[in-house]
């Protein structure tokens, strides 16, 4: 008997549970809805002919230490998941900005832009401008980190630390993998749902592991996919990935002149278009203990803390093996 109502609840969540996971409400296509862990503020923007709003959270400590720490996120990703992170470091004293990237999050999605990381380090810098920042600590994941490199070229006066957790852009893609057109980018964006969201985050980001906490970000991903104007979002998901292919930061690592740490979590694969590269060559892609060697050994007053058995999110899998290192980093 005990057996068989074993086998019925699990036949049950086997075919409940997408519908479960998914209950998240339809979002618009700037989050309207959806709320942030802090106030968001937006920033007006003048770029290539539109008007543009960037969104952002402008975390103030209770007890000020006079330091200010950027947080960028990553592609698949907006600033609210810089929550624990951005508590933790305001109440260590630091002033914490966290910006959606303009095409993300709450920010505004253009149905025209050319997309660049000189120009998203364009738009951080303008918002620091704004807010009367002179000096930061940069801190990048994922896509954010090859922004965060970029910020760090384009402004080395403003950029007093560069944290770089598990960044992307490590290697070069295109050097292996065959090019992608935006217009395949898009059509393969327009086909996604939760189901497929979550299996490329859990084969990603996880090696194939996932625990409840994961969702809520595969969840908010998936909202945005029965929206009406899921199809604009689509569009700017497939220009930043044509960004994110077509212009590496590595090979300019040796200009980094602010002291850098990378985290980096050693479980992590990931690596741009290697499903569209034989088995071979993609067991040579996304080998992140390798990468990050390699880039601390090149960028100058670079600091390596591995992260064992952690994937693509150690901010999210692996929270206090995180902020311990990045809080001591702060700190000197």
């Amino acid at each position: 008997m005990k057996k068989i109502f074993y086998l019925l609840t699990i036949s049950f969540l086997l075919i409940y549970y997408p519908t479960i996971a998914q209950q998240m409400p339809i979002q618009d296509i700037t989050l309207t809805q959806y709320k942030y862990p802090f106030p968001v503020h937006f920033l007006q923007l003048q770029v290539q002919g539109e008007p543009l709003k960037m969104a952002y959270m402008d975390v103030q400590p209770s007890h000020p230490n006079g330091k200010t720490v950027v947080l960028l996120h990553g592609k698949n990703f907006n600033g609210a998941y810089w929550d624990s992170t951005a508590a933790d470091l305001s109440n260590n004293g630091y002033r914490v900005i966290i910006p959606d990237q303009i095409g993300f999050g709450k920010s505004t999605k253009p149905a025209h832009f050319q997309y660049s990381f000189q120009q998203l380090a364009l738009n951080t810098k303008a918002l620091l401008d704004t807010l009367q920042v002179t000096k930061a600590a940069i801190l990048g994941h994922s896509m954010g980190g090859m922004l965060a490199v970029r910020f760090a070229l384009m402004y080395p006066a403003v950029t007093e630390k560069l944290i770089l957790e598990n960044p992307i852009g490590l290697e070069d893609w295109k050097v292996k993998v065959p090019y992608q057109s935006v217009d395949k980018w898009y059509q393969s964006e327009l086909q996604q749902n939760y189901d497929k969201i979550k299996q490329y985050m859990m084969d990603s980001y996880y090696a194939g592991q996932w625990t409840p906490s994961y969702d809520k970000w595969a969840q908010l991903l998936a909202s945005w996919t029965s929206s009406p104007d899921y199809s604009l979002v689509a569009w700017n998901a497939a220009l930043t990935y044509d960004m994110i292919f077509t212009q590496p930061v590595l090979y300019e690592f040796p200009n980094i002149q602010a002291p850098t740490l990378l985290i980096i979590g050693q479980r992590d694969r990931t690596a741009l278009g290697k499903a569209n590269v034989p088995e071979e060559i993609r067991k040579t892609l996304g080998n992140y203990p390798e990468l990050g060697k390699q880039a601390a050994a090149n960028i100058p007053h670079a600091k390596l803390v591995p992260i064992e058995g952690v994937g693509h999110l150690p901010h999210i899998e692996a929270y206090a093996r995180f902020i311990a290192p990045l809080l001591e980093f702060l700190k000197q």
